[in-house]
């Protein structure tokens, strides 16, 4: 006689804890891995994740913005994305445990940060009708993997879940393998995601490969002999690109192919271009010295980078298009969708050296600064001049249109301050008594050093010995002798320009317009 079944009634104590905690954090994560794959797939900058965290940056009050990088300097982006991974987790977690006896609370929490995720796409400065299918993907994905879970979980933990026959698999064993597999298929997509959002290096070699075949119009001079005292402890002339300071707010680095590149140049012109990869590489190719200066640079700091830049002149291509009066500013647009505005005159200042830059110390440009084509301006904080993964410059006015910086309290025009640093001894360092080498670097973009001095525990100044000049658009090293008997020394430096301006002693943070004052190091004498 067979017994009638009837449907399990749930346990009014609901799925356990650690259930429910993991039920949680397998639906985020799923949601956040499928939208990173699909953003991939389709539009990078459309992952729900990484929208996510560009607009914390975007609408991030300024104190918050300055401690971050003046805490954490480069790796910030690193650690604004460990610590929203942290909080999604500890949100996943508390999701799954609200809904322990019923489905209904959870998944509204994984809907509302679906919203919340496909509401930061909506609001990035680049975003297009495409960005939509990533975070939609990720929402479904999200609600379905709850849902799924969690009826499995209820009918594992009701009080009637027995274990099934002799050849058939418990309920148990289902909710472990269903979510073993999400897990895996979890990791599987964001691992993917990150792996095809790679996709431009073999267009970067082939970039490479072609600019060691063409012909420069202008090759920078060779760096000569005494230019640099990497010996005594200062920089080598050249930056090498892996070292060569970053500076943006891209959380995850642009990636298009050269041959998929474009720039459209428009606005307060005579004539409209549009101009491909091949169009620029056609066009007479120079190569340039410049030292790189980013405006958050404290006095002292090391966010300051030399390379030899291979482009196109950027004047000569503004001249091209013909620049209408008025036009003040060249508005830069990056792929990304961020933003920034160039002085026109600056770019147009003959001798200035403005260029669309492809390639960088012998080579394309790493992703990282701005493959396939950037804007490099002498003389002016990089926040102004120097915007990467480039695509578009339009012509117009200061009145009518406001850089992404400006918009944060930053100033309009940027020109960089006359700076010195001093590398050797580094800070609380000790050396042994006798004669001590202090050496440093100076810039004054694009005017040149024409002397530094340096002064030992506030005492008269010494003019250093400088290394040799390789154009005013760099950085020119310097060095100096002391004897000095045991104890605790201060040194300080200043710089002075090729126009008899020297670096003021007034500090001031580097908001709005740079970092100002004297640096000093102290250091003890054995």
């Amino acid at each position: 006689m067979s017994v009638p079944t009837h449907p399990a009634r749930p346990s009014p104590a609901g799925i356990l804890h650690v259930v429910a905690g993991m039920i949680g954090g397998l639906a985020v994560g799923a949601a956040l891995a499928s939208g990173h794959l699909v953003a991939a797939l389709i539009s990078p900058s459309s992952s729900p994740f990484l929208a996510v965290g560009d607009t914390v940056i975007r609408f991030s009050p300024q104190p918050l913005t300055e401690f971050a990088k003046t805490t954490f300097g480069t790796a910030d982006k690193p650690v604004l994305l460990g610590g929203m991974a942290v909080v999604l987790a500890i949100l996943a977690v508390l999701t799954g445990l609200l809904a322990r006896r019923r489905a209904a609370p959870g998944v509204s929490v994984v809907v509302v940060l679906g919203l919340l995720g496909l509401g930061a796409v909506i609001l990035a400065p680049a975003f297009a009708p495409r960005d939509l299918v990533a975070p939609c993907v990720a929402l479904v994905v999200g609600v379905a993997v709850f849902g799924v879970l969690h009826a499995l979980a209820r009918r594992t933990c009701s009080r009637t879940a027995q274990e099934t026959g002799p050849g058939q698999v418990s309920r148990r064993a289902v909710l472990v393998g269903t979510s073993a597999a999400v897990a895996v298929a979890s990791l599987a997509s964001a691992g993917a995601g990150q792996f095809l959002g790679r996709g431009v290096e073999d267009s970067r070699q082939r970039v490479t490969e072609r600019l060691a075949r063409l012909r420069l119009a202008e090759r920078a001079p060779a760096i000569p002999p005494g230019s640099a005292f990497p010996e005594l402890g200062t920089p080598t002339f050249l930056t090498p690109n892996r070292d060569f300071y970053r500076i943006d707010v891209a959380l995850r680095i642009p990636a298009q192919r050269a041959e998929d590149w474009a720039l459209r140049i428009h606005g307060m012109v005579e004539n409209e271009l549009t101009l491909t990869f091949d169009d620029l590489l056609a066009r007479p190719l120079v190569e340039r010295t410049i030292t790189m200066t980013c405006v958050s640079n404290p006095v002292g700091g090391d966010l300051v980078s030399t390379a030899n830049f291979i482009g196109v002149d950027l004047r000569r291509v503004l001249l091209d298009a013909g620049v209408r009066p008025g036009a003040d500013q060249v508005f830069a647009t990056s792929i990304d969708g961020w933003y920034t505005g160039t002085p026109t005159d600056v770019v147009l200042e003959e001798g200035r050296g403005a260029l669309l830059a492809v390639g960088m110390n012998g080579e394309a440009l790493p992703p990282e600064h701005g493959f396939p084509v950037r804007m490099v301006v002498p003389g002016l904080y990089g926040y102004v001049s120097a915007t990467k993964w480039l695509t578009d410059l339009e012509l117009t006015t200061f009145g009518a249109e406001s850089g992404y910086w400006l918009e944060r309290g930053w100033a309009q025009k940027a020109p960089i301050k006359t700076q010195c640093r001093i590398d050797v001894p580094r800070g609380f360092a000790t050396v042994p008594a006798g004669r001590v080498t202090v050496a440093g670097i100076a810039w004054s973009q694009p005017t040149g050093i024409s002397r530094v001095e340096v002064r030992m525990d506030g005492g008269p100044w010494k003019e250093a010995d400088l290394a040799n000049e390789v154009n005013p658009r760099t950085w020119r090293m310097w060095r100096a002798e002391f004897e000095l008997a045991p104890g605790s020394h201060t040194v300080q430096t200043r710089a002075t320009d090729r126009n008899g301006n020297t670096q003021t002693e007034m500090r001031a943070d580097p908001i709005p317009d740079g970092a100002s004052g004297w640096p000093a190091t102290i250091f003890t004498v054995t």
